[in-house]
């Protein structure tokens, strides 16, 4: 009776194989339970690849390929950033995105698991829409608009994008209204109040008392 033959060993992205997968030497280091982001920026750090795009330059001797990596990278405190690195291959751009996005963090003004109020962002032809949710509602975006608000740390918000899906410009308009969001008390203290209500009553037009008519002389004979 003959023996099945051995199959060979596979590697690869297979447990303990030569490649990035779980046990593979250029395996990413674990990452803590419900931890958010792919783990190429450090374990303090969320990061998400939004978009890869594959260039071909063609030359005489034939074609040359590089890949762009557009990468967000924020600490879920408030903080993040956007980096776009190139290289020849996909791993050395996403690295260079990735130190490219921690230079350029920035702070986001967050209500509690929200934003303070509306605001609407503009890139180009990119525009995004972003709304304050209550409590529970979770974070409804997609795309690049999700990578974002999850890098920043909102946990409750609504969101639309309005114009181009090119990755490139709806990240930028995402950080153009992350950018323009402001507290009350933040508004009221550069405009010189202390509260809401003494800036209602300053903004309130004052009250006119009624003039009386005029009284019409009567007709003499």
């Amino acid at each position: 009776m003959s023996s099945t033959p051995s199959r060979p060993p596979r590697f690869g992205n297979r447990p303990g194989g030569p490649g990035r997968g779980p046990g593979g030497p250029n395996s990413a280091p674990p990452r803590p339970p419900g931890a958010l982001g792919e783990g190429r920026a450090g374990l303090d750090l969320i990061d998400h690849v939004v978009h890869i795009n594959r260039v071909t330059k063609v030359v005489k001797g034939g074609k040359n390929f590089s890949f762009s990596a557009l990468v967000i990278v924020g600490d879920g405190k408030g903080r993040v950033g956007y980096g776009a690195g190139k290289a020849k291959e996909v791993p050395t751009a996403i690295k260079k995105g990735i130190e490219m996005a921690k230079k350029t963090m920035i702070s986001v003004t967050l209500k509690g698991t929200t934003i303070p109020h509306a605001v609407t962002g503009h890139y180009g032809a990119g525009r995004v829409f972003l709304k304050p949710a209550a409590e529970g509602t979770g974070v409804i975006a997609g795309g690049a608009v999700r990578a974002i608000l999850e890098a920043v740390g909102v946990q409750n918000i609504l969101t639309k994008s309005l114009g181009t899906t090119n990755p490139h410009n709806v990240v930028k308009a995402t950080f153009d209204a992350l950018r323009n969001l402001h507290l009350a008390a933040t508004i009221l203290k550069a405009r010189g109040r202390t509260s809401g209500a003494s800036a209602v009553e300053a903004v309130a037009a004052p009250a006119v008392e009624p003039v009386p008519a005029p009284e019409i002389p009567a007709e003499t004979k």
